[in-house]
């Protein structure tokens, strides 16, 4: 992935940050990847739950190109020194096309279920854990196998930087449903694409090019307002400044949430696109995806 030049090997003689013109509270830098120590820092995180107002306190980082966001210390596989990083196995966010990527998956995701009867050896166990899923047109109703293309983009209802923090503000609370969330500052061009600085694993199982789930978000910041606020081991969480006010904005984006992550849907509370979109996208500040 092209790389923009790294300020976070600075930290390592100046912790404080104070020659990059930053006040930064304890903290560590991370380098390590799945395949061993990077040649510089990917990361830069505080040791501390943030405090009230750290997130919009470390605006100036963004001129240095050092952009926040949550990390998530306390899920199973700890920080994200444990988390497998692989900046080497990503591409450059802005060498894919969001409405190519995700028309990928729909028709992908489609051919995979129209393919058959699905059977498998612990078909009848999952069935009896879990019921019989619905099937696959009740699922992606009112659309069908065929994309249906980029969802319209919705006004602005709030600054989408400020929206961010708003929500940073929020899950960095102790009642927040992040276990030990921690501000990290990462080197990327853009809030979107700081999964792919990153080399972040999440997604693994469904893409392992993070880069082409990056060109998704960068849509969903011009269209949505979007921002990457946290991350843990296999989620992301994403704050929207402009989302859907109408049933049907909400389902073409609803749409687009199940070709970038059909888990939230099949695996999820809602099991259909359009209980999903009334419930997790109308009128929603914030949008979390997870990849089993």
């Amino acid at each position: 992935m092209a790389t923009l030049p790294n300020p976070l090997p600075r930290l390592a003689a100046d912790p404080s940050g104070r020659t990059l013109g930053l006040e930064l509270p304890a903290g560590r830098l991370i380098d390590a990847t799945h395949e061993g120590a990077w040649h510089e820092p990917l990361l830069w995180h505080a040791e501390q739950r943030p405090a009230p107002g750290a997130w919009t306190a470390l605006a100036a980082a963004r001129t240095l190109g050092l952009l926040p966001v949550l990390l998530d210390i306390g899920d199973p596989q700890e920080g994200p020194g444990d988390w497998e990083l692989m900046p080497a196995e990503m591409s450059y966010p802005g060498d894919h096309d969001a409405d190519e990527v995700l028309a990928d998956f729909w028709e992908q995701y489609a051919a995979d279920e129209l393919d058959g009867d699905k059977d498998y050896a612990s078909r009848e166990v999952v069935e009896t854990l879990f019921g019989e899923p619905d099937p696959y047109d009740a699922t992606v109703a009112p659309y069908g196998p065929a994309w249906p293309g980029l969802a319209a983009a919705t006004p602005l209802e709030a600054d989408p930087d400020a929206r961010a923090a708003e929500m940073a503000e929020a899950l960095g609370d102790r009642g927040s449903w992040l276990k030990e969330p921690r501000l990290a500052l990462v080197p990327a061009r853009r809030s979107a694409d700081i999964p792919a600085a990153l080399g972040w694993p999440g997604p693994l199982n469904y893409e392992n090019d993070v880069a082409r789930l990056c060109a998704v978000l960068r849509s969903w910041e011009d269209r949505f307002g979007i921002r990457v606020v946290a991350l843990t081991s296999d989620q992301l969480v994403v704050s929207v400044a402009a989302p859907p006010t109408t049933p049907a904005e909400a389902e073409a984006v609803a749409a687009e949430h199940f070709a970038f992550c059909p888990d939230n849907i099949t695996q999820g509370h809602h099991t259909t696109l359009r209980t999903y979109a009334e419930a997790e996208v109308l009128n929603e500040p914030v949008w979390s995806f997870w990849w089993d």
